[in-house]
């Protein structure tokens, strides 16, 4: 769809979590699609790490992060692609639809006819900047199910780990 460069080569994107653990991916879409804004956690220039709010997308097979031009996080990672993107948890403290994370590398998106397409899609406040998880490198939902504490985690290349503690 693209042609940016994605950098390392270590991590997957998104239609290949899909592919991967679809029952996994499935859950981890609901959470994320439950509320609009999310936390994105990238690194300063200092290394230090930078917490913003994002908007994040599943479409077309891929993770989106839209922002502002010129925002913070999109300089961040311009010059180090590594983020970590939080679902928002929502009210209360139940852990409805578990608590979900993402971390791996994006990538800016500059082809104008993906930029259109997901404009005409999302209408997003225009201008915006567009960029694609195009690596990810782990998958981790945490979730209560009495009277465990369920985590689930998956990184590409191996199997779904789910650990149960009481």
């Amino acid at each position: 769809m693209t042609s940016e460069n994605t950098g390392s080569g270590s991590g997957v994107p998104w239609s290949e979590v899909e592919a991967a653990e679809p029952e996994l991916a499935g859950r981890v879409m609901k959470r994320f699609g439950a509320f609009k804004h999310h936390v994105l956690a990238t690194l300063r220039k200092d290394g230090a790490p930078r917490l913003s709010g994002v908007e994040a997308d599943f479409r077309y097979g891929e993770l989106w992060l839209g922002m502002m031009t010129g925002s913070r996080k999109a300089l961040d990672l311009r010059r180090d692609p590594r983020f970590g993107l939080y679902a928002n948890p929502g009210p209360g403290t139940d852990m409805a639809g578990g608590d979900v994370r993402v971390s791996g590398r994006a990538v800016e998106v500059t082809d104008p006819e993906v930029l259109a397409r997901y404009a005409a899609d999302v209408k997003p406040p225009e201008p915006f900047l567009l960029f694609r998880a195009a690596e990810l490198t782990e998958v981790v939902r945490t979730s209560i199910e009495a009277p465990y504490l369920v985590v689930e985690s998956w990184r590409p290349g191996g199997p779904l780990r789910t650990v149960r503690r009481t």
